[in-house]
């Protein structure tokens, strides 16, 4: 049986379909190409095919018989010459590989400028490779019972599908594809037993590793369909679908999939229906597929978030009443005078000014919200529990679940073996495959790691340059809000404060800068990447996936750490302030207002998370839209005779090889904003939510009608991603804890409830508020009397309040903290330590009870092996006895002497394939 890992075995591989492509037999003595005179799929007597009234809106050669499998399109522009020469000397391997070509003249195309290849693998080259990529077929149906409806089942009745689309095909016990038994498989019709997807993956792979150098001149990298793509030789290449989307295929064994999917999936009004998942496997193959159970399942978990997020936010609408603290800073803040924000261009302003962002923070920030951060740390663990069993359910149904294993070495990538000049033998293959060295290595990946460090430390100048931004546009802020008195209420308009005045521009401008830098480090990234040249796609796909997400992690979430974290907690105290770039800069770091930096963080996280999914939202559905928008009216106005079916497809967009790649990424995200941050806004999983309930029909939408068909790839799991959820839910915990802590005010509040003799909220606002005496004031920190004249024309107030627990001047230890800071701080730290122990043992314990498999799954994997291994025995077992029966027969009758040589020729070749069969017995 023939494997192969490297340059070397491609080689022979090629060299192997040239001699095998001259076979017009197969092992079962059946010929490849069908004859005319047979009704096939896409031969329509009826509809005048053979008297050349074949419609081009066809997936089938002009004979309609053979499958398009590929389609590969050039255009005649510069370089003509030497392009054709790679073109023809391409064409002249792949049909020495035995695929069967078919071409179209530019003047039959409807641009009269586009050339078109169309390929067909025979049953020779798909058996053959079927074989070396060990792909799954069915050799039994399924005799393992199904699972019988869950109780009250009716009520799921509008949610669900037909059966025929849920369920596309028969479920089969399946066996790694080999040549050589063909008879052990069950092989009906040899144009249908492979499917569409598995005929264009198998085409490809031999479109990757095809060379188009001469003989006489051979050149290792002028290899690979990409190669040709990025030098211009051809302009694409990409499988068929396999009708309109709007209307099924006039051939009736064409399967029009493509309708159905449409019309059950990726119309916005099936929102409220179940995926098709087998469908979409079985179209896109598995890593489409799994992509999509995926996204389904993480927005049906959303759900309960949400739900719970609702119910935190309506207590904290209903509690809005029993809010002392917000009814104190209203009521009686206009008798307190607060310390001025900023040096020189700000006044002292009364409390009362944050009347609204109290009420307003009071939204997010109640007893409530304590539960649902704890609530958010378990969901977390229950949705990747749960899903490790909904993937180990997908894996057994999909044939997956010794796949990685088989097609490590498979998975090599051209660009790695093209690049690699030094060879070793492998340990378990004992055969020689291409490596990189350590000394090759190592350069490659100083650079990489530099200029990743280098992005990163970029965005976190952007980010101070933000926060400078915010330090110094408060002043601005601060002056224009200033009345000629300051016991008037200082708004900026009549809603909001400077303070949020300033957090939704710096927002804003942050939002900006992070689309920007994301937009710069995605080529980057994808450099880096390929010089690094990793040996497997798995692998390269994990380096690019961990390089994209270090750099999405840094720019989208910074600006929300330092509003959780930093703001407000370094400030000092009137005479001895902190400043960001040191007293000479006049840049004071920002103070938080008397309700808590809470509502600063929810605003920043709606911006930053409604932003990226609306932008995305729009990116996702308007860009393929316009591109795609005079080829969609060409397909509807062109009659099916004019408009062929490769040409439909050649205007759509090209899926790419980062196209999942992105989807994911943007999942995750959006992961991390519902989980990290969640404390401080509990409805971002109902934003989640409707933005997922949203996403997957535009994803949908666009697979169906905007993309060309992708080329079918197989992937057990969604790979590194769930190593990186994991990591997040692990850090979202600490993060939640430390909100709740330090960000919110709830801790203060609950320290100054059970130490008060009468259990009371009233009188916290004072308590929590020092005194400094202005007289002490140093003459940078005081506003300039231009700036406040009312204030020194006045000699009222002699002292202003600031947020802090510290002595009120006169004391012995004034300024100093007092021992309500210490309990606070050691209520803060406890908090932290019980939140996190108790959500980890329960995360811990939750993951511990549930399997990540489940027990029926894993009796089913069990008894398909044990009825493969026994079926194999038998069908050895069978093939022994006919060669012992058939031996003792050419014996007898040679034996005899009756000169009856006819029998003795004919035995092996009226048996050929169960030769072949015997010969591994």
């Amino acid at each position: 049986m023939n494997r192969i890992t490297g340059k070397a075995k491609d080689a022979t591989l090629i060299e192997m379909s040239q001699r095998d492509s001259h076979i017009g037999e197969d092992n079962n003595g059946l010929s490849s190409i069908p004859d005319r005179d047979t009704q096939l799929p896409g031969h329509l007597e009826s509809e005048g095919n053979l008297a050349g009234e074949l419609t081009k809106d066809s997936v089938y050669f002009r004979d309609g018989v053979r499958r398009i499998d590929f389609v590969l399109s050039y255009v005649d522009d510069k370089d003509v010459d030497r392009k054709q020469e790679r073109r023809r000397e391409f064409e002249a391997n792949l049909e020495k590989a035995g695929l069967e070509l078919e071409r179209e003249d530019k003047s039959e195309s409807d641009d009269r400028k586009t050339y078109f290849v169309k390929i067909h693998a025979p049953w020779e080259v798909l058996s053959k490779y079927a074989d070396i990529l060990k792909i799954k077929v069915p050799f039994k149906v399924s005799d393992i019972p199904k699972a019988g409806e869950a109780p009250l089942h009716w009520l799921t009745r509008p949610f669900r599908l037909p059966e025929h689309i849920m369920q596309p095909q028969q479920d089969y016990f399946t066996s790694p594809f080999d040549k050589n038994k063909t008879a052990f498989f069950l092989i009906q019709d040899k144009d249908t037993f492979f499917p569409p997807s598995t005929r264009n993956r198998i085409v490809y792979y031999i479109l990757t590793r095809c060379e188009y150098y001469k003989e006489d001149r051979p050149e290792k990298d002028k290899r690979g369909i990409k190669r040709l793509i990025s030098n211009g030789t051809y302009t694409s290449a990409y499988p068929l679908h396999d009708c309109r989307y709007w209307k099924k295929a006039r051939e009736s064994h064409c399967e029009s999939e493509r309708y159905h999917l449409y019309r059950h999936w990726a119309r916005f009004f099936s929102f409220y229906k179940e995926q098709p998942l087998n469908l979409i496997r079985k179209y896109y193959g598995e890593k489409i597929g799994i992509y999509f159970a995926w996204l389904g399942f993480y927005t049906e978990m959303l759900f309960f978030a949400a739900v719970m997020g609702v119910i935190c936010f309506v207590y904290g609408l209903l509690s809005y009443e029993d809010n002392v603290t917000s009814k104190e800073i209203c009521e009686r803040g206009g008798d307190i005078v607060m310390c001025p924000l900023c040096d020189k261009k700000c006044s002292f302003w009364k409390l009362n000014s944050t009347c609204l962002s109290s009420w307003q923070s009071h939204l997010f920030d109640n007893e409530g919200t304590v539960f649902f951060a704890i609530f958010m740390g378990i969901w977390v663990t229950l949705f990747l529990e749960f899903w490790k069993r909904r993937q180990a359910r997908l894996e057994y149904e999909w044939d997956l679940v010794d796949f990685e294993e088989e097609q490590q070495q498979l998975q090599i990538r051209p660009e790695f073996e093209v690049m690699c000049t030094h060879y070793r033998t492998n340990r378990i293959t004992q055969e020689k495959e291409p490596y990189m060295p350590v000394s090759t290595k190592l350069p490659r990946f100083c650079l990489s790691g530099a200029t990743v460090l280098f992005w990163m430390c970029l965005i976190i100048a952007c980010i101070m340059g933000v926060i400078a931004y915010r330090l110094a546009v408060y002043a601005a802020f601060a002056k224009i809000m200033k009345n000629s008195e300051t016991s008037k209420i200082q708004l900026v308009g009549s809603l909001i404060t400077p303070q949020l005045a300033t957090s939704v521009t710096a927002s804003c401008i942050n939002f900006v800068i992070i689309l920007i830098l994301n937009y710069l480090y995605e080529h980057v990234a994808i450099w880096i990447t390929d010089m690094e040249i990793p040996k497997t796609h798995l692998e390269y796909e994990n380096k690019l996936t961990m390089k994209m997400f270090m750099f999405q992690f840094v720019n989208y979430y910074s600006s929300c750490f330092y509003v959780a974290f930093f703001k407000g907690k370094f400030v000092g105290y009137p005479g001895d302030y902190n400043y960001m770039f040191g007293k000479w800069s006049g840049l004071r770091n920002e103070e938080c207002d008397p309700g808590g930096c809470l509502i600063e963080l929810t605003t920043q996280l709606v911006i930053v998370m409604a932003g990226k999914q609306v932008v995305g939202n729009i990116q996702e559905a308007l860009l393929p839209l316009m591109r795609n928008w005079w080829g969609r009216r060409k397909a509807r106005n062109h009659p099916e005779k004019v408009y062929s079916r490769w040409e439909q497809d050649h205007n759509l967009v090209s899926f790419g090889q980062f196209g999942l790649f992105y989807e994911y990424l943007e999942m995750v995200i959006q992961f991390g904003f519902i989980t990290l941050f969640v404390a401080s806004f509990p409805l971002a999983p109902l934003l989640a939510l409707v933005n997922n309930i949203l996403e997957v029909r535009v994803d949908a939408w666009k697979f169906t009608t905007q993309f060309r068909r992708p080329v079918a790839a197989k992937a057990r799991n969604i790979g590194v991603w769930h190593e990186i959820l994991n990591v997040v839910a692990i850090i979202s915990v600490v993060t939640n804890a430390f909100i709740m802590a330090f960000t919110s005010d709830m801790i203060p509040r609950l320290v100054y409830l059970y130490s008060d003799r009468h259990h009371s909220m009233h009188g916290y606002i004072n308590n929590s508020l020092s005194v400094w005496n202005i007289s002490q004031f140093l003459s940078d920190n005081m506003p300039d009397k231009g700036e406040d004249p009312a204030w020194y024309n006045s000699s009222v107030h002699t002292t202003c309040r600031y947020r802090d627990h510290r002595y009120p001047p006169g004391h012995e230890r004034e300024y100093s903290h007092t021992m309500q800071f210490w309990h606070i701080l050691a209520a803060k730290l406890a908090f932290i330590i019980i939140m996190e122990h108790v959500v980890f043992v329960v995360k811990f314990f939750v993951a511990w009870l549930i399997p990540d498999v489940p027990t029926g799954v894993h009796a089913r994997i069990k008894r398909e092996r044990y009825l493969i291994q026994e079926y194999l025995h038998d069908f050895d077992m069978n093939q022994i006895k006919l060669q012992l029966s058939l031996s003792t027969t050419f014996t007898m009758d040679t034996g005899n002497g009756n000169g009856n040589t006819e029998t003795a020729s004919l035995l092996p070749q009226d048996t050929p394939e169960k030769q072949d069969g015997l010969s591994d017995c």
